[in-house]
């Protein structure tokens, strides 16, 4: 079974969408369960994971009403505010949800480069783990340091890096991208997502080569069986269609055997969040 572990929906709206700039206009409208269901039949993939884009509860109802009603998405990774004084309640009340897997923050969003060490985040992610909630983390390369901290103060919760951490790819950067990312994986308790890489390349000029030393870093850090392919639609529509995402991470799997390439193409997603 091949799945998508990392995609998005939405309903376009200006405000609450103000992060898609004029340089990504091609994202500017909606994106629902039947485009994509469109995309997976011309591309082999049998489900996905539908992650939060909003930071608000109406965005996790939103993400499981479609779970609900299409069952080619077979987990969704939602919001909660993590530092709420209520947020035992609030993880209580979402545990009834089969299909809710795990929660994220825009962290990359954040000014503060300590955010996720933050006491009142702490105790949110704390409670996590009675619930066998996820988390995933979005974060830039400067924000590695804590996640470090992070990943390793909670030895028993399950994390996973989303479009490997953002690395600057377009500037060639690297070394301290890959110093750090090479330490969080020593972290059994995390995963990586080969998602996102495109769009942190120049959008029009991107070549697999270019992407190839980081998606080479992260199998040496992560390993086989803590990495999974992840799509990044529709975001990743500003710098090439489905198939040409989908074909970096299999053209660079080529070389492995059968049971890693399953693994990294499905198995694992499934596995991380515990899709039946």
């Amino acid at each position: 079974m091949i799945i998508d572990s990392h995609q998005h929906f939405w309903k376009y709206e200006p405000v609450k969408h103000e992060w898609i700039d004029d340089a990504m206009s091609v994202i500017r409208k909606d994106f629902m369960p039947s485009d994509l269901q469109k995309v997976y039949a011309e591309n082999g993939i049998d489900g996905c994971v539908a992650v939060q884009a909003d930071q608000t509860l109406e965005e996790t109802d939103f993400l499981l009403d479609l779970a609900d009603k299409n069952d080619f998405i077979k987990g969704i990774v939602g919001w909660v505010d993590l530092r709420a004084k209520n947020i035992e309640e609030v993880l209580e009340t979402y545990s009834k949800y089969p299909k809710l897997k795990g929660f994220r923050h825009v962290v990359q969003g954040e000014p503060d480069h300590n955010f996720l060490l933050r006491p009142d985040f702490l105790r949110g992610i704390a409670a996590l783990e009675k619930y066998n909630f996820t988390y995933d983390i979005l974060v830039f390369p400067h924000q590695l340091g804590a996640v470090l901290e992070l990943v390793k103060r909670f030895p028993n919760q399950k994390f996973v890096i989303d479009h490997i951490a953002k690395p600057y790819i377009k500037d060639g950067f690297y070394d301290g991208w890959a110093a750090l990312m090479f330490e969080i994986g020593k972290c059994d308790n995390v995963y990586c997502k080969l998602s996102g890489m495109v769009t942190e390349a120049d959008y029009t000029t991107w070549t697999p080569e270019q992407i190839l030393p980081y998606m080479k870093l992260v199998y040496a850090s992560f390993g086989w069986k803590r990495i999974m392919f992840g799509s990044d639609w529709p975001v990743c529509l500003v710098a090439g269609n489905y198939k040409k995402i989908k074909e970096l991470v299999t053209e660079f799997i080529a070389q492995f055997s059968s049971t890693e390439q399953a693994s990294i193409m499905g198995e694992n997603a499934k596995i991380f969040y515990n899709i039946k």
